[in-house]
């Protein structure tokens, strides 16, 4: 049995399905006490009881009230994410600002709360889920683009700041994930694109990679809970792709 995490405390943005739920389980089974955050209180309530962790509901757009944060956590996991498909002369500019506010502007303010305790430890690990569009583009994302190219940047330099203090950064880029969000965005690449929502995935998604299937919300939490562990005390300021194949080109 792993527990390569004991004593640790984890806190999972997103935590309550998809990808976020996936990695609190990951660490949870490797010891960790897992703080599930969400804005969905049920979810994060049930998964919470699921690992023996704790829930805590919050709405991440708040980012006046995240200001204010001092955060105990070892482990921080910026997982929280929504997206918007369209092209950029109908994109809405509040909409715009909605994406960037919860997926950089968060994720900055949860590490600022962070970094404290863990610089006191001298040890913490902020891993921020990213995306292969954090280091590629493609049409109609303009904003979930620009987010993960900001995350990207604030990783390398939390790295910079947090390497002589035992604190570790570093980005996980999965292509397309098996997620309730994928599964959202079939409808509107159908209309975008002008095919039947069946051949989204073969003609839009998974296009670029090599590999003909999607990423497994576990297989994102298997690299996530290697990051969190001391192994990976070497290992800061980079970005891991598994997409697939699609950066390859």
């Amino acid at each position: 049995m792993d527990n390569s995490l004991n004593g640790r405390k984890a806190l999972v943005t997103g935590g309550a399905s998809g990808i976020g739920a996936a990695c609190a389980r990951a660490l949870a089974a490797r010891g960790a006490k897992v703080v599930v955050a969400d804005v969905d209180a049920s979810g994060a309530a049930a998964l919470a009881d699921e690992l023996g962790g704790t829930a805590w509901t919050v709405d991440l757009l708040d980012v006046d009230a995240l200001a204010a944060l001092s955060l105990d956590c070892d482990i921080l996991v910026n997982n929280a994410g929504i997206q918007k498909v369209a092209p950029i002369e109908e994109f809405d500019p509040s909409e715009f600002r909605r994406i960037l506010a919860l997926m950089l502007e968060a994720p900055f303010l949860l590490i600022r709360a962070a970094l404290p305790h863990m610089y006191a430890n001298g040890f913490g690990r902020i891993i921020n889920v990213s995306s292969v569009h954090g280091i590629r583009a493609s049409a109609y994302k303009s904003a979930y683009v620009s987010a993960k190219h900001g995350l990207e940047g604030l990783s390398k330099v939390t790295a910079l700041e947090g390497g002589e203090r035992g604190v570790t950064s570093n980005c996980i880029n999965p292509g397309y994930v098996r997620t309730p969000l994928v599964e959202k965005q079939i409808a509107d690449q159908a209309r975008l694109h002008g095919i039947p929502e069946a051949e989204v995935l073969a003609k839009v998604m998974l296009t670029e990679s090599a590999v003909k299937r999607l990423v497994e919300p576990s297989e994102v939490a298997s690299l996530a809970a290697w990051l969190a562990s001391d192994d990976a005390g070497m290992v800061t300021g980079a970005s891991y792709t598994m997409d697939g194949g699609w950066s390859a080109r």
